[in-house]
């Protein structure tokens, strides 16, 4: 199959998606292509009025289309037909994804857009098998939990993993008899539009998805902010997950999912298949660049077998090729912006400064658009911006530890839980180590999320609230009243 594909032939969905229309708007936030920095047009802010009319928009679909109230079982095949849809038009998803974003396009097919195809269907089989509940009371009463969907949510999701994202929302929402508007990141809209035809066609009630583009100041904070907006998900970094915290206690408190930041550990001590951990460690640091909230950024390896890990990881990282991400044969990801490549190169400097040791990489990439190169960090203190900030890069440190004790210590964060790794042949101290560690998701002799969708996701501490995937995730967009009848 040729995926490769040139970029100046692409033809791109226009403006807002709602009610089953595009809304075609003038482009206000500049937009550029990571892979070769080119501007190729701007995006439109929708207004807070024009998030109202999404809102409005969608209650209307949701009454009028049974959607919430409708046998269970409908809803489940309408989303497995959008399901094999985004497999069908996998190519030109894939085109879409890779046009704007940091995703390449040889690694879409296979992945983004099958694991969003299997979220989708994931999801849609909870519709007939999750519902209210009798429960145990007296014998002169009659006990219920009742579930219903909430109505409207709110849903934005971030640049990273654009599509991927919106399965991750969109999904259960839908599964679970709500409508959705989603506002997805200025910078990489086009996936998710087309996942909204898509679902059109699929024979889902024109309405219930509604693609708002803009954003946070603007379009985030009016969907967040919204009063008939029942709930929200979020997924992006820990400051604006804060800024939208605010908002919601200052227009009207509602549920939220916020799935946040991270600095991920991962630890290596001396027993661990060595090879293994050295594959996990690089391609998690390596995959989209770094640019992953669980990304493991932070490599804790036993002394005694740190110069083998590090020549190892060394390897890796120095095998890495830019290429565009229209490019099919392309593995490692431009980063998304200038901006952010030079905050990257602005952290790595000042480590540097402060004594840290470069072993590979620490500066930008001599190709077109905003690659930077993968970089390994020794020598760091635990109080280094390099080790207490979410970098969203290509940026590893190292730091060696004795003991265990030692290692769970390095590994704790005083913001950050959101995910972490550990590798070892021992099971109880894999157990142990487990239990300690403070974070969401521990991945042990591995390192990422599989395609059990079962599992859920979400962080510690400032890392989230709430939880992406699983059960959870279907039930998070399910609101229960309590039942109690006298007989």
């Amino acid at each position: 199959m040729l995926l490769s594909f040139d970029p100046d032939s692409l033809n791109l969905p226009a403006g807002h998606f709602v009610g089953g229309a595009y809304l075609r708007a003038e482009g206000v936030l500049p937009m550029h292509r990571p892979s070769d920095g080119k501007a190729f047009g701007a995006c439109p802010v929708a207004s807070a009025e024009l998030v109202d009319q999404a809102v409005v928009t969608a209650k209307v679909a949701l009454r009028e289309s049974g959607w919430a109230t409708c046998p269970p079982r409908q809803r489940t095949k309408i989303l497995h037909r959008w399901a094999d849809l985004i497999e069908t038009e996998a190519v030109t998803l894939a085109r879409l994804e890779a046009f704007c974003s940091t995703r390449p396009v040889g690694e879409l097919i296979d992945g983004d857009i099958a694991a969003t195809a299997e979220q989708i269907r994931f999801f849609a089989e909870f519709a007939d098998k999750e519902g209210s509940e009798l429960v145990p009371t007296g014998a002169a009463s009659l006990g219920m939990v009742m579930s219903e969907p909430y109505g409207v949510v709110g849903a934005i999701t971030p640049w990273n993993v654009p599509l991927s994202m919106a399965g991750w929302k969109l999904g259960p929402a839908l599964a679970a008899g709500n409508a959705v508007v989603i506002k997805p990141s200025e910078m990489t809209p086009y996936s998710t539009l087309l996942m909204a035809e898509l679902a059109e066609r699929a024979g889902l009630p024109s309405g219930l998805i509604n693609v708002v583009l803009g954003d946070g100041p603007t379009t985030g904070a009016a969907i967040t902010g919204h009063p008939d907006i029942a709930k929200v998900s979020f997924t992006g970094s820990t400051g604006a997950g804060a800024a939208i915290l605010a908002n919601i206690a200052a227009t009207g408190i509602k549920p939220m999912t916020l799935e946040l930041g991270g600095k991920s550990p991962q630890l290596v001590f001396a027993d661990a298949d060595l090879d293994r951990a050295i594959n996990a460690v690089a391609s998690s640091i390596l995959s989209n660049a770094g640019q992953a909230c669980v990304a493991g950024s932070r490599l804790i390896v036993e002394e005694r077998v740190a110069d083998q890990v590090i020549a190892g990881i060394l390897a890796r990282m120095e095998a890495a090729r830019a290429a565009p991400t229209w490019d099919e044969t392309s593995r490692y990801s431009p980063i998304i912006s200038e901006r952010q490549r030079q905050r990257i190169g602005q952290v790595v400097r000042a480590a540097i400064a402060a004594g840290a040791e470069c072993l590979t990489g620490g500066s930008e990439m001599d190709h077109p658009g905003y690659f930077y190169q993968p970089t390994l960090l020794a020598g760091v203190e635990q109080a280094s911006p390099a080790v207490q900030d979410e970098i969203f890069g290509p940026v590893l440190t190292v730091q060696t530890f004795r003991e265990e004790d030692e290692a769970l210590a390095l590994a704790d964060h005083p913001t950050y839980g959101l995910a972490a790794g550990l590798f070892t042949r021992d099971l109880s101290r894999a157990l142990r180590c487990t239990h300690a560690l403070q974070a969401g998701t521990i991945w042990v002799n591995r390192y990422g999320r599989s395609r059990d969708h079962i599992l859920p996701t979400g962080g510690y501490k400032r890392s989230g609230i709430g939880k992406d995937l699983g059960r959870e995730a279907y039930l998070a967009n399910r609101k229960t009243k309590s039942v109690l009848i006298a007989l």
